[in-house]
């Protein structure tokens, strides 16, 4: 290849300081990304800012641009969807199903507005409270679903009236500089530009003072740093910093009916989903039955390059997460832990780790108490019901939990005494485009999703005038 996609979303032929792009079915570089500047980033945030009076102003304008942009990213799938798998791992219907709710999140941001209160308390006043843009909007996005949450980021910022600067992750730069090479052709210029390049470029987008709202998902460390960061200029964070989701199962659940929706909400994208069941606990005189049930499908399950078909499970995306999987699963092994399925790298080329399944873990193993983020699934007996909801809300990450059980009723009762922000009952990670999506603990702050999103890239403007001379 001897072009690329430029901040604007133009083609240019390459000049300038780049990085490498591998691929992590094979572990090798096949293409490059711009490494972008300080000077570059300053370039691409004062475009940003020219271009936020015009675009606040015209809300029937944006209902239209962003209509016309689900539009064009589902015109543009047929390319979007392999250099996705190309530069992610994931299996590439894994890559389409991820392009088409890009497209469903603009479409669906598209026709929210936000609504004007007139606040009555009686007295001789009448008070509204209407709603203004922040201005640019930096948002900052992990490897995992890189054109997913830079939808989930830049539609709402959008819809409010505000522009975007997108900073994809380095592993992951190109799919976003096609999406948003894509979408110039439909927004107005400047509108939403991209970034990439190595660190400190996203702390330096984090820290600049042309940003009035961070939206960031990502690591906890890093999120602390995003926020000190932004923190320097007082720019508004949003901050989606990763689970550690424990799925409960109660006595009376059904094996059968929920091995599937229970395995693939553990080890869809290779584990790799801030969201994804990352811990199981199970009644004592069950553990077995739910282990082996777990441990068939892993051991049954197709791995390999996301763009073979018959692949249900592609690797990790970089050898460093590779590594961490690595790591945890031999200490766990090591303290005594055993894996009924996986527990290794397969001898292959590429950033691959078998799917895994231990049993016997100790619960205070770094593979139970922290979030490993790959195929790796602890299942932990338990004796009580009361040990159980207090073993799920032992770590400090509460993004989601589920309960899992034959009686509903029973199980939604548990699941209220679950601490995160998302619990759902017989099943796991399944959202609505309508839902507030928002942690506890160390799992963020702020809230995305739903109309919540919406106002969270809005401030509060209140006109207030006597009724009375």
């Amino acid at each position: 290849m001897t072009t690329s996609a430029t901040s604007g979303g133009a083609a240019t032929a390459r000049g300038g300081a780049r990085f490498a792009v591998s691929d992590p079915a094979t572990g090798e570089p096949f293409d490059e990304a711009p490494d972008q500047s300080a000077d570059a980033l300053d370039a691409v945030v004062a475009r940003a800012s020219r271009a936020w009076p015009g675009w606040r102003s015209a809300p029937a304008a944006r209902e239209t641009a962003l209509r016309a942009a689900a539009d064009a990213v589902e015109a543009a799938a047929g390319d979007l969807a392999p250099l996705l798998t190309r530069e992610q791992g994931k299996p590439l219907a894994e890559s389409r199903a991820e392009v088409a709710r890009t497209a469903a999140r603009l479409r669906w941001f598209a026709g929210l507005t936000p609504r004007t209160r007139v606040v009555d308390d009686g007295r001789p006043v009448h008070s509204e409270v209407r709603w203004r843009s922040l201005g640019p909007v930096a948002a900052i996005v992990p490897w995992n679903f890189p054109l997913q949450l830079a939808a989930a980021k830049v539609a709402p910022a959008l819809a409010a009236g505000n522009t975007v600067v997108l900073k994809p992750s380095p592993h992951t730069p190109l799919a976003t500089r096609l999406l948003v090479a894509t979408l110039a052709a439909v927004l107005p210029e400047d509108v939403l530009t991209v970034v990439t390049g190595r660190e400190p470029l996203g702390a330096r987008l984090a820290a600049h003072p042309g940003i009035a709202h961070v939206t960031f998902t990502g690591s906890v460390p890093t999120g602390r740093a995003v926020a000190g960061a932004a923190a320097t200029t007082l720019a508004r964070v949003t901050l989606e910093l990763g689970g550690n989701d424990a799925a409960v199962l109660l006595d009376d659940v059904e094996v059968d009916r929920i091995a599937d929706r229970l395995f693939w909400a553990a080890f869809r994208n290779c584990g790799q989903v801030c969201m994804a069941v990352k811990r199981v606990y199970v009644p004592a005189r069950r553990h077995a039955e739910v282990v082996e049930a777990l441990a068939e499908r892993a051991r049954s399950t197709a791995v390999g390059p996301g763009l073979d078909p018959a692949s249900r499970i592609g690797p990790l995306n970089n050898a460093a997460q590779r590594d961490r999987v690595a790591e945890l699963t031999a200490r766990a092994l090591a303290d005594g832990a055993r894996a009924a399925a996986g527990g290794r790298s397969p001898d292959r080329p590429g950033w691959f780790f078998a799917p895994t399944v231990l049993t016997d873990v100790p619960p205070d193993s770094p593979v139970v108490t922290e979030e490993q983020f790959g195929p790796v699934l602890p299942v932990l007996a338990y004796r009580s019901l009361d040990e159980a909801v207090a073993a799920a809300n032992s770590t400090g990450y509460g993004l989601g939990g589920s309960v899992w059980g034959t009686d509903a009723d029973r199980a939604a009762a548990v699941a209220e005494r679950l601490d995160c922000g998302t619990a759902w009952v017989n099943h796991h990670a399944e959202l609505s485009l309508a839902q507030p999506f928002a942690g506890t603990k160390d799992s963020g702050v702020g809230v995305a999703g739903g109309p919540w999103g919406l106002y969270g890239n809005l401030r509060p403007f209140v006109v207030h005038r006597p009724t009375e001379a």
